[in-house]
């Protein structure tokens, strides 16, 4: 393998070389075969990657419905006990998200991704096998751990092959299958809890149903992490997946707009740069705002939909809809900021949806019909800005160590939103659970103002550049090798 990394190196050493100033330029038809040949590969396997890393960190919410609690927990009946069992995951992932996605520069990325979903498959399948706290707490910590090499690494090996004109689609399609994965889950919860396994038990179903369900969810993932080694495509210079005229038109899109590193190396002073940048700690406010809708979304909405009168089937079922309408707006609302080049308005906007939908439910108590519009507002805003916020930042960082350093920056600071959602909604509170809606309400709207500013922010400095430097090429190279996205010829997206 190391043979023929250096191999790989020296042609593209050699393209690189031979192109000086005089760059091939692709054709319109072989620049779309490209993108067709790498959707065809890199879509399917990173989407249902993320479909059972999805699963596997949220279904604690349906097994909770399914006995969880009971047998594991002596009741729970505070509803305390369930919510550090779901928060453990979010402490181990926030902390190694950084760590992780710096590394993972290092490595292939096929390499990378296959043992990620291999390790939290493990720790998902062996949930089954939990008896008491302390055990759900070790497999959920252990679960955090190998996401943590995932989910942020992803927005950045997308950077790899797509331009900032695709990149927010295809953002959009991967976090897409986490609506999937919530309409998924409950379909395969409902299915399971259908058939019943183990002794029934009056209100909830078979015994070992909860079992049952982490053992279909958790083995499709070490599968799957499997065929991920020997089928993810690694970088453009090196993959083997692409010829050799394919690697010189996906080297040269990798350097639109910027300039991409080549080969496995990491830039010392773009990591202090990061750190620094004041723009990521405001994406950090967002992504905590719709991150602590998130986590509560993906825990509790099972027993939030029972609330309005339901059985645990069919509260079960009821979760369905909301999650396929939310990967639709997703979808479209990430084509419509790639077609205009704008994400900050298309974030305030769903931020602004996600809000209303939990106003709805702290000012209709008793309209079950509005309340369950409100679940569909509150997914298809919270769903859609996490997105559209990923993309952002994927091109806004400049260089792909800042990158690597600033996307799990951001995203470990609204993971920490996450552990805050895991907590708002004791047993205590319900039905009503108006300081779980409150906060989430209160959150969404800050995100939304942040999402204004840092919009108002970008649109500023690319105007102020376009004054002092002139108005670049957009499909010029820009030499961010030093100053990352502070390159005088480097522009953002607003």
């Amino acid at each position: 393998m190391l043979d023929e990394e250096k191999r790989a190196e020296k042609e593209t050493q050699s393209i690189t070389s031979d192109l000086g100033d005089n760059k091939p330029t692709a054709t319109s038809e072989e620049e779309k075969r490209l993108v067709r040949k790498l959707d065809r590969r890199i879509l399917p396997i990173t989407c249902l990657l993320y479909l059972f890393a999805y699963l596997d960190r949220t279904n604690l919410g349906n097994a909770r419905l399914q006995g969880l609690a009971e047998e594991n927990l002596n009741g729970d009946p505070t509803g305390k006990l369930f919510d550090w069992v779901n928060s453990a995951f979010f402490f181990s992932y926030i902390i190694c998200q950084v760590p992780a996605t710096i590394t993972s520069k290092l490595y292939p990325p096929s390499y990378w991704m296959a043992c990620a979903a291999v390790g939290w498959g493990i720790c998902s399948t062996l949930m089954a096998t939990t008896f008491n706290f302390g055990s759900l707490i070790a497999a959920r910590l252990a679960l955090g751990v190998f996401e943590a090499g995932f989910g942020p690494a992803i927005p950045l090996y997308f950077s790899f092959f797509y331009t900032r004109t695709e990149m927010g689609l295809r953002m959009a399609y991967w976090f897409g299958f986490a609506a999937v994965a919530g309409a998924f889950g409950g379909l395969i919860a409902f299915g399971v809890q259908q058939i019943g396994y183990g002794p029934y038990i009056v209100g909830i179903g078979g015994e070992w149903d909860w079992k049952v369900l982490f053992l279909i969810e958790g083995i499709p993932a070490i599968l799957l992490g499997l065929l991920t080694f020997f089928l993810l495509p690694d970088r453009p210079e090196s993959t083997r997946y692409l010829n050799a005229r394919e690697r010189e038109i996906a080297m040269e899109r990798m350097n639109r707009g910027t300039s991409a590193d080549v080969g496995a190396v990491v830039n010392k002073e773009h990591i202090i740069t990061a750190l620094l940048d004041w723009r990521i700690y405001t994406g950090g406010m967002i992504y905590f705002g719709v991150n602590c809708a998130l986590a509560s979304i993906s825990a509790f909405l099972p027993t939030i939909i029972k609330t309005f009168g339901y059985t645990n089937a069919l509260a079960q079922l009821l979760t369905v809809p909301p999650y396929a309408v939310a990967a639709i707006v997703l979808c479209t609302m990430s084509y419509t900021s790639d077609r205009m080049q704008n994400r900050g308005l298309a974030v305030a906007s769903a931020c602004a949806i996600g809000s209303i939908g939990y106003l709805l439910l702290l000012t209709v108590p008793n309209n079950v019909h509005v309340r369950y519009f409100a679940v569909f507002c509150i997914t298809s805003g919270t769903y859609t800005a996490i997105g559209v916020i990923i993309a952002w930042y994927a091109h806004n960082l400049g260089s792909e160590t800042k990158k690597a350093t600033g996307i799990p920056m951001f995203m470990a600071i609204g993971q920490c939103g996450s552990i805050l959602g895991s907590h708002i909604y004791p047993s205590t509170d319900g039905p009503k659970y108006i300081r779980g809606f409150a906060i989430s309400c209160g959150l969404e709207a800050f995100a939304t103002v942040c999402a204004v500013v840092l919009w108002v922010s970008y649109a500023y400095e690319n105007k102020k550049r376009d004054r002092e430097y002139g108005r670049p090429d957009p499909g010029a190279t820009v030499d961010t090798s030093e100053l990352a996205d502070k390159a005088p010829m480097f522009r953002y997206i607003p």
